[in-house]
C-alpha cells in the first residue's frame, strides 16, 4: 500500500498550483540563548537517527500524473542526502532582531523545491549577544500547524547538555505509526481514483457519522447521525450563501505578490491570562480581539471603513486526537469568526469576541468543515480541486489567524535553550495578511505575514496589536 496523500494534505498543493504567489509552507524561527552555534554537519547528524521517527522527511512527491483521478504519492528519492537540507546563514552586524526579521522575511518568500523532500533547516549566525537561530521550512501538505510543532519535539531535548541522539530521549512517548513504504503502480494509482467516485455516495453518510460518532452507524445512533449533517451543513450554508453574506471586500484581499515580510509581537503569557480572568473569555478570545484592535487601525490608516459586520477570519482547529501525537498529515479544521473591526472601544470590542467565538463554537462549523473533507476525500482529486480553491476564496474570509500551543516545558538543543519562538502562517491567493500565534516557556509570539506589496504599512499593524493588548491590560488591571 503506497504512502498516499490525504485530501486535506492536497489542498494545499492545489492551492499553490493556483497561484505561484501563493507558497504553501509553515515554518518557524528559533532563537537560541548564547551558545557555541552547531554547524550544518552537526545539525544533520543529530537528525539522522531521529528522523527514522518521521519517515516522511525522508520522501519526496512522486512526479507521476493520473489525470486527477488521484492524489500524489510520497515516493523514496534516487537519492537522499540529509545534509543537503541544512545549511548556514549569517546575519550583517549587528544582528538584532531587525536584522533576523529581515532575513527570515525574504528566506519565507522562496518557495521549496518540489522535486526534493520538502523541508528545510537553516542555522542562523551572528545574533548579537552571541546567540544563534534555527529556522525551519516545512510544506504545509506534510504537517499542519500542531504537528509541527510535534515534530519539532523529536529535534530537541528537555534537558541541556545533550549533543547526541544516542543519548537523548525525544520529548513526547508516543511512539509514531508507521508509514508504509510499498510503492503504487500506475494502474493502482489511477483505479484508486476510480474507485473513490464509487465509493462517493457512501462516504456523503459516512462523512457526517465521523464526524461526530467517530465510526458509530447512523443506523445505530440516528441522533447523532442527524445531528452531525447538522453541524456539517453550517460550512456548507457559508460556501453556497449569496453576496450579501460574504466577508467584506477590503484592502488587504487583492492579488499578492511572492515576496513576504513578517513582524513579532510578544507578551508574556501571564498577561494574557490575566486580560482573559478579569474580563472573561478564553485566551483565544484575547489574542483574536487584539487582531482585531490592530487591522482596525490598519485600516483607519488607509482611509478605509472598517465594515460594521466586521472582517472574517479563518481560524484553524486541531481534530488530531491524542493516538495521532506524532502523525504526520494534516488533521485540521476550521471556524470562521467575525473580528469586531467596527468597534472603537477596546472594552465592547473584546466582549463582542467572546461572543462571536462562543456563537460559532456553538454552531459546529469546526465539526462540519471536518466533514466536508472527508466527504470530498472520496471524490477524485478533480473535484476535490473545485471544493479546495471554493473553502479559500476571498468571498468565504478574510485572513487566516491560527493559535497554536508550543510545548509546555522548556526545549534544548546543543546545549543551549529555545528562548523564543516565531511562527509562520502561509498566504492563500488574495489573501495578503496571515497571523500565527504560538506560547512558548510562558512567552506567547504573535508572528505575522504578509504580502509587503499589498501591506507595505506592516509596522501600523503590528503596533496596533501591541497596543490593543496595552488597552486590554489597562482594563484588566494586569
Amino acid at each position: 500500500m503506497a504512502d498516499q496523500l490525504t485530501a486535506l494534505d492536497a489542498t494545499f498543493l492545489e492551492l499553490e498550483e493556483a497561484d505561484l504567489s501563493a507558497h504553501m509552507h509553515i515554518g518557524a524561527v528559533m532563537i537560541f540563548e548564547s551558545s557555541d552555534a552547531p554547524t550544518p554537519a552537526e545539525v544533520a547528524a543529530d537528525l539522522e537517527e531521529r528522523l527514522d521517527a518521521l519517515p516522511r522527511y525522508r520522501k519526496r512527491l512522486s512526479a507521476q500524473r493520473t489525470g486527477g483521478l488521484s492524489w500524489p504519492n510520497w515516493e523514496d528519492p534516487p537519492a537522499f542526502d540529509l545534509r543537503s537540507h541544512v545549511r548556514r546563514a549569517g546575519l550583517p552586524a549587528p544582528g538584532g532582531r531587525e536584522e533576523l526579521r529581515r532575513w527570515a522575511s525574504e528566506y519565507f518568500g522562496e518557495r521549496l523545491d518540489r522535486s526534493r523532500p520538502l523541508w528545510e533547516l537553516v542555522v542562523v549566525e551572528g545574533l548579537e549577544g552571541g546567540r544563534w537561530a534555527l529556522v525551519s521550512k516545512t510544506h504545509h501538505c506534510m504537517v499542519d500547524g500542531v504537528g509541527s510543532v510535534d515534530a519539532s519535539t523529536t529535534l530537541f531535548d528537555t534537558e541541556p547538555h545533550r549533543r547526541h541522539p544516542e543519548a537523548a530521549e525525544p520529548v513526547s512517548p508516543i511512539p509514531p505509526p508507521q508509514l508504509p513504504e510499498e510503492g503504487r503502480s500506475p494502474l493502482e494509482t489511477v483505479t484508486g481514483g476510480i474507485a473513490g467516485v464509487a465509493r462517493l455516495p457512501i462516504a456523503a453518510g459516512r462523512a457526517g457519522i465521523g464526524a461526530v460518532g467517530a465510526g458509530l452507524g447512523m443506523v445505530r445512533h440516528p441522533g447523532r447521525g442527524i445531528d452531525a449533517l447538522k453541524r456539517s451543513r453550517a460550512l456548507a450554508e457559508l460556501i453556497v450563501k449569496d453576496e450579501i453574506n460574504a466577508a467584506p471586500h477590503t484592502s488587504i484581499n487583492v492579488p499578492i505578490g511572492a515576496h513576504r515580510e513578517i513582524a513579532v509581537v510578544t507578551v508574556p503569557i501571564d498577561d494574557l491570562k490575566g486580560i482573559k480572568n478579569s474580563l472573561g473569555g478564553k485566551l483565544n478570545d484575547v489574542v483574536l480581539s487584539a487582531s482585531a484592535g490592530g487591522l482596525r487601525e490598519l485600516m483607519l490608516s488607509r482611509g478605509e471603513t472598517p465594515p460594521e459586520s466586521g472582517l472574517r477570519a479563518m481560524v484553524p482547529v486541531n481534530v488530531r486526537s491524542d493516538s495521532e501525537h506524532l502523525a504526520l498529515g494534516n488533521k485540521i479544521s476550521s471556524l470562521f469568526v467575525e473580528l469586531p473591526v467596527a468597534e472603537a472601544d477596546p472594552l465592547r470590542r473584546y466582549q463582542l469576541q467572546t461572543a462571536a467565538s462562543r456563537r460559532h463554537k456553538r454552531t459546529g462549523q469546526a465539526t462540519g468543515s471536518a466533514a466536508m473533507i472527508d466527504f470530498s476525500s472520496h471524490a477524485p482529486p478533480v473535484v476535490h480541486s473545485l471544493l479546495a480553491r471554493s473553502m479559500y476564496a476571498t468571498r468565504l474570509f478574510n485572513l487566516t489567524i491560527t493559535n497554536v500551543p508550543g510545548p509546555p516545558s522548556e526545549l534544548y538543543a546543543f546545549g543551549a535553550r529555545v528562548d523564543e519562538v516565531w511562527p509562520l502562517v502561509p498566504l492563500a491567493a488574495e489573501h495578503a495578511i496571515g497571523i500565527a500565534i504560538l506560547s512558548y516557556a510562558g512567552k506567547v509570539c504573535i508572528c505575522l505575514n504578509v504580502d509587503p506589496d499589498a501591506v507595505p504599512d506592516l509596522e501600523v499593524l503590528r503596533s496596533g496589536i501591541e497596543d490593543a493588548i496595552g488597552e486590554l491590560k489597562d482594563l484588566a488591571a494586569v
